[in-house]
């Protein structure tokens, strides 16, 4: 639901998304291109105003990425949007020619196309990174500006660490980028740096001492490595900011971004005392939450505001008592409204897969044919092993099926024997390219045996970096959830446009089983199936398909 109040551009406040580029450059969020489309119409269903669909310049696939989401989701509206045309398509591009040209190759198709530009303005980026006086700063900005807008209409610019910049300097640049064709000015506190109080004096600084500043929107751009960014983004809206750059969870560089579902509720929330509104169907949030969190691999922590596991529940007497006599004693906000569904359709080992199917899309979880009967299938195994099944177990169960990857192997069978003596081994049979590979691995437990024995079939140029497990639910029956992390060793760095420096690209994967080593094994096969889908064929051929274990079918089955 939208807000009833009237819309005026003074009240509204426009949510531009950045999940797609800032939100994937989080360590482990890489996304595939059918991955960033399905995650686009999310957010246009969302009814966001802007998406940033990512850097063109960075490689062909980014740019090919752009490409699909201007012309699927910036040209037609999506059914149930609050907004009754597409939302603006934007390419980030350094302030580079080159940079340029490809953004708007990857944005020219949509409706509303828009280039985002920018150049670092803060004293410690002009010495150490630039390179560069105040002189040549300008200059570039005048000359990438105007280049800009030769090509495209709409213009974004950002001062980068623009919270550190000399006030009298970023009044200038900003000056210079609005007589060039800026049409947006985005002020990026780019390290999580200010305080509320000095970014909404920064904000009300620009809109008092910028020349032409009403021929522009002012954007804010909040990193949280202090824990404010939503703080700061509310700072710079009530100073005057009339867009907010955001992501779904807060997703980002370091610590994150401006989370778009708390500056969306906090206006919402408080619009009597704000009389500011946004565009977003706020029954969508969770939904779009959740996808993003599993395509991306990166959970939604418990405590999360607004789209936490705990954000409406209430463990407390006091309040639990409070809240069965009246709900807004201890709730300033419907679960329903954000879309969190407080009904529960139980479901147990006889329900069906039209059941199973339609509480999945309740929980905002989307799974073609093939994954869906995969995941069916399991529930039905996981059904005869427990009591009740939880919308934990559920999600558990959809996530683990929901990878998105091209499956190079599959888990066959494994066997695992440790203890307190000796060190201990496992026996793994994997389904690849050649038929089925077993082999066998020791380690210091468990969980590195069986590593072992994958790497060693697979041989993938990997590097575990990141490997965690929890009970999804309560029991000694309970369904163990692994999420894995790996990091591509021997492959071409994922640069970064606004730091100008490459990091290795990291891959996720998912496991749910009631046996933890089982979804350990899943986990990490699933880490490694999309980091091969990632190299590039030549690369991809040149690797051996599996080890020169045993491919003898019947004999793996032996073993099991």
């Amino acid at each position: 639901m939208t807000s009833t109040l009237p819309r005026s551009p003074e009240q509204y406040v426009r949510m531009f998304d950045t999940t797609l580029r800032d939100g994937e450059q989080s360590p482990g969020a890489t996304l595939t291109s059918e991955e960033k489309l399905e995650v686009a119409l999310a957010l246009s269903r969302l009814g966001v105003d802007a998406i940033e669909a990512g850097f063109p310049a960075a490689s062909n696939d980014d740019l090919c990425a752009v490409q699909t989401i201007a012309e699927r989701v910036g040209t037609t509206p999506v059914e149930g949007r609050p907004n009754p045309h597409p939302p603006i398509i934007c390419g980030l591009a350094r302030a580079r020619e080159a940079d340029i040209e490809r953004a708007w190759e990857g944005v020219r198709l949509a409706r509303y196309p828009r280039i985002h530009t920018f150049i670092a303005t803060s004293p410690i980026h002009r010495e150490h990174k630039l390179r560069m006086t105040r002189e040549q700063v300008l200059a570039k900005t005048r000359e990438m500006v105007t280049f800009a807008r030769s090509l495209c209409p709409d213009i974004e610019f950002s001062p980068e660490d623009a919270g550190r910049t000399e006030p009298e300097f970023l009044y200038e640049v900003l000056a210079l980028a609005i007589e060039c064709g800026a049409t947006t000015l985005n002020i990026p506190d780019t390290v999580g740096y200010t305080l509320p109080h000095e970014f909404g004096a920064l904000i009300a600084g620009i809109k008092q001492h910028v020349p032409g500043i009403d021929k522009a929107v002012i954007s804010t751009h909040c990193h949280n490595d202090l824990g404010l960014a939503t703080a700061n983004t509310l700072a710079g809206i009530l100073a005057g900011a009339r867009q907010a750059e955001v992501t779904i969870n807060g997703l980002g560089e370091r610590a994150g971004n401006c989370a778009i579902e708390e500056i969306v509720m906090a206006l919402r929330t408080r619009r009597l005392a704000l009389a500011l509104e946004t565009g977003i169907d706020t029954t969508q949030i969770t939904r779009t939450s959740k996808l993003v969190s599993m395509r991306t691999g990166i959970s939604v922590q418990s405590n999360k505001a607004i789209v936490g596991a705990n954000a409406f529940a209430h463990e407390s007497g006091i309040h639990q008592d409070g809240m069965l006599k009246h709900q807004e004693t201890y709730e300033i906000m419907r679960p329903e409204t954000v879309g969190a569904v407080k009904t529960r359709l139980v479901m147990g080992k006889h329900s069906g897969r039209h059941a199973f199917a339609v509480r999945l899309r309740e929980l905002g979880h989307s799974l073609d044919d093939a994954a869906l009967e995969k995941a069916f299938a399991r529930f039905k195994t996981l059904a005869d092993k427990k009591k009740s099944i939880t919308d934990a177990d559920l999600e558990a169960l959809a996530e683990a099926e929901a990878e998105g990857h091209e499956e190079f192997f599959a888990l066959e069978a494994l066997k695992v024997a440790c203890g307190s003596r000796g060190p201990a081994t496992a026996l793994v049979c994997l389904k690849g390219p050649d038929g089925v590979v077993t082999n066998e691995g020791a380690g210091t437990g468990p969980v590195d045996a069986v590593f072992k024995a994958i790497d060693a079939l697979v041989q993938a140029p990997s590097e575990l970096v990141e490997y965690s497990v929890h009970a999804v639910t309560e029991g000694i029956d309970a369904l163990g959830q692994v999420s894995v992390r790996v990091a591509a060793r021997g492959e071409d760095a994922k640069p970064n446009p606004q730091y100008e420096h490459a990091q290795p690209r990291i891959f996720h994967g998912h496991g749910a089983e009631t046996d933890i080593i089982a979804a350990s094994a899943k986990a990490y096969v699933a880490a490694l199936n999309r980091l091969l889908a990632a190299l590039q064929p030549e690369h991809r051929r040149r690797m051996p398909s599996a080890a020169p274990a045993s491919t003898d079918a019947e004999a793996a089955d032996d073993r099991r």
